[in-house]
């Protein structure tokens, strides 16, 4: 397993590039798209449709690591769940990023969006928020708020948000999620449920005609792996990891 899953429950590797323009829909596009994925990913071979018009492709999941490739009417997402290694994932990416513009007629022009995530899964049994604000700690202004003894928090999950580029088109956002419900805070029953700590590098508009979709989603995970060794683990990563351990 990678070494980040050493720190974290559930480690996964996303991609999902937003269209300006509808896919195509027929049978025959989106069949051929998927086998085409089958071929370079042989034991990706689950597929299924869903009423709001996603399609789907998926390894087995018993195993606990798997790849899944899936379409939307404006979006194509491709995910690997507990890589070995991330370059793992991101040949994974690149090569959906390369069958795109010829088994769905999607060009440079045709893009919204290109995201790439980090997710890391934290499972734990009780207020979500009071254990991100134990793990990240709370802005001064927020702290006598905070620590009054009849409050019961039900909502602390930080996000921030840079660019990484002069133009704004190349922009990280980290979040953590929280998945407490006020009955779980009200009621005092907690189930074991997912914090989940986000790291997404976003590049925004149209593509040059020189650029590939294919070379972008490699700078992007470059970006984001220097991210993570750099900042998240030992700042937010490590910290959640030890907080739940002592609880």
């Amino acid at each position: 397993m990678h070494k980040y899953s050493s720190i974290c429950d559930e480690f996964y590797v996303n991609m999902h590039l937003n269209t300006e323009m509808d896919l195509p829909q027929n049978r025959e596009s989106v069949l051929h798209f998927f086998e085409q994925i089958q071929k370079r990913f042989p034991k990706m071979a689950n597929f299924y449709t869903r009423d709001n018009g996603e399609f789907s492709l998926e390894e087995e999941k018993t195993s606990g690591q798997y790849r899944w490739v899936a379409t939307e009417l404006k979006r194509v997402c491709s995910g690997a769940v507990n890589p070995e290694v991330i370059s793992d994932a991101v040949q994974q990416h690149r090569s959906v990023l390369e069958l795109i513009p010829f088994e769905l007629s999607i060009s440079h022009l045709d893009c919204e969006s290109l995201n790439l995530t980090f997710g890391f899964d934290y499972n734990y049994r009780g207020n979500h928020n009071e254990l991100i604000a134990e793990a990240m700690g709370v802005p001064p202004a927020f702290e006598k708020l905070a620590e009054t003894t009849e409050a019961k928090l039900l909502g602390y999950e930080p996000v921030m948000q840079l660019a990484l580029d002069d133009g704004c088109r190349t922009q990280c956002r980290i979040a953590l999620e929280s998945r407490t419900s006020p009955f779980q805070v009200r009621s005092g029953e907690y189930s074991e449920e997912q914090i989940s700590v986000y790291l997404t590098l976003r590049r925004f508009d149209s593509l040059k005609s020189s650029e590939k979709f294919s070379e972008e989603i490699i700078r992007l995970a470059e970006l984001g792996e220097r991210l993570i060794d750099n900042y998240l683990v030992e700042n937010v990563l490590q910290p959640l990891q030890k907080a739940i351990a002592l609880k």
